[in-house]
């Protein structure tokens, strides 16, 4: 166990909102945060107490961050694995890098899912047209090709109807890492915000029902309005991924929920603080990012439960706009990430609304 006291440092890859959020939940538990980034005045190094401005991939800056912090964490997916294997040379870094070289891969995250007996949307791994033909015998249409790689809210896939959208699809992906997935008939999305501790031990928050708009998260509720079977499921299974992938820190995973069997599928894993548990901050005695700060400094993990429901509402683009009223309205737990460039499709804050169990 890395047991690591009140006044040592976090070091954070990535300086998004996560990263923000992550910084404001460890500076309450007396830990300091240093940002490592390419970016300028980015959301995370407005609240950290340090921050390194270099790519990812400059060994020399990599080196002085290592030296400079007690353990080593990262806020979105797209980390390269030889970052952090670097890092981990020098010092404890969670999680590691075994479950990014799992997650940045789509096929490689379907097969590790399959292997433990969790079902997924039918696949393929394709690389030209003629597989793609020779797979959809299979899998049939409507389908979806995506990269297997970098792809995020609706990037990197083109939907297939017919064989007549197969080159134009091709051409908009320009890759030959390609994933074929066959359509899923769901009625709605949930996630589970699951963290384990260097002890092993594991605790779920309770599954999330998501709702999106134009491929972006839009609404969160909490808990999901599915049955308690279900959800028992959901849990179960999202504590057999974490467990063996051998996780330390919060770890999200998406899931297709159908009236048919199997009820339930996975979509897709996220090592990481979560969108869809942002309604932990207000909503449960210890949120996401206090637990994943609690995880990866050694420390055990916090309570989980709450009563009655939370709803999370993403503001999207120009919703920020709107921060006046919405801070004037006594319901509203306000966020703002402190973008200063509103733009299209960019995630600019969220608010959370609870409600109360009325049992």
């Amino acid at each position: 166990m890395n047991v690591l006291s009140p006044g040592s440092t976090i070091g954070i890859l990535g300086g998004g909102q996560l990263g923000r959020m992550l910084s404001i939940a460890a500076s309450r538990l007396g830990y300091k945060c240093h940002i490592y980034c390419p970016e300028i005045n980015s959301p995370a190094a407005q609240v950290s107490a340090l921050t390194t401005h270099a790519y990812y991939e400059d060994t020399d800056q990599l080196e002085k961050f290592a030296r400079s912090v007690d353990v080593i964490t990262y806020e979105f997916e797209n980390i390269p694995v030889a970052t952090v294997d670097f890092l981990t040379q020098r010092k404890p870094v969670f999680p590691g890098s075994k479950v990014l070289e799992v997650s940045q891969d789509r096929l490689k995250e379907k097969e590790f899912i399959n292997s433990l007996g969790i079902e997924t949307a039918p696949f393929n791994g394709v690389s030209d047209i003629k597989e793609t033909l020779n797979a959809l015998e299979t899998i049939n249409y409507p389908a979806v090709l995506k990269t297997r790689r970098l792809g995020y809210d609706g990037k990197g896939q083109a939907i297939l109807k017919s064989q007549d959208d197969l080159k134009a699809a091709w051409d908009k992906l320009g890759s030959n890492e390609i994933i074929l997935e066959g359509f899923v008939d769901f009625e709605l999305e949930i996630s589970v915000i699951a963290a384990r501790g260097q002890d092993g031990e594991i605790k779920c928050y309770v599954p999330v029902e998501n709702k999106h708009k134009n491929h972006i998260l839009d609404i969160s509720i909490a808990p999901a309005r599915i049955d308690d079977d279900l959800k028992q499921e959901a849990v179960f299974f999202a504590k057999k991924i974490i467990e063996n992938i051998d996780y330390v820190g919060v770890l999200t995973v998406e899931f297709f929920v159908s009236s048919t069997e199997p009820r339930l599928r996975v979509n897709e894993i996220a090592p990481r603080v979560h969108n869809s548990g942002h309604w932990t901050i207000e909503a449960c005695a210890t949120s996401q990012f206090e637990q994943h700060i609690r995880a990866i400094c050694g420390l055990p993990l916090g309570e989980v439960d709450f009563n009655g429901e939370a709803r999370m509402i993403n503001l999207i683009g120009e919703d920020i706009l709107q921060f006046h009223d919405l801070v004037s309205q006594a319901e509203n737990y306000v966020h703002h990430y402190g973008k200063s460039e509103v733009k299209a499709g960019r995630k600019m804050g969220h608010i959370t609304r609870l409600y109360q169990d009325k049992n």
